[in-house]
């Protein structure tokens, strides 16, 4: 159940992200071609890309640099290698993109005794419960 709360926390901060990133675009809009301000509206497949590009980046950027993202840290959980030590860029990226492409591999973790989804099998992960 953790787990799946840190999600839906992770999904929210990528909402965010994507909101940040059309007002920005918004912005250096108004500045290049002036008033009025409109946000951009760009194609579905587009749209898709920028979003799934952003909740790439921001995994894979949680779990190199401390080993949680956002949801996570709320709620004690994190990522590392089997040896205890933080996944690399590629790890992080290869698990990310797994979670992403193939979320129904979460639905392994109550059925594991390690708590292990099939991202974490395939990619020689652990997620770790660090209550605060």
């Amino acid at each position: 159940m953790s787990r799946a709360l840190a999600g839906l926390v992770d999904a929210f901060v990528v909402a965010g992200l994507g909101l940040a990133v059309q007002l920005g675009a918004g912005a250096l809009r108004l500045l290049v071609s002036g008033p009025p301000f409109r946000l951009p509206d760009p194609p579905v497949w587009l749209s898709g890309l920028c979003g799934w590009s952003i909740a790439l980046l921001y995994l894979a950027a949680g779990w190199v640099v401390t080993g949680s993202t956002v949801g996570g840290r709320l709620l004690g959980l994190r990522v590392t290698g089997r040896s205890g030590r933080l996944p690399g860029v590629l790890r992080a990226l290869a698990r990310a993109a797994l979670c992403l492409l193939f979320p129904l591999g979460l639905l392994w973790i109550p059925v594991s005794r390690r708590r292990a989804s099939v991202q974490d099998l395939v990619l020689a992960t652990t997620v770790h419960y660090d209550r605060m």
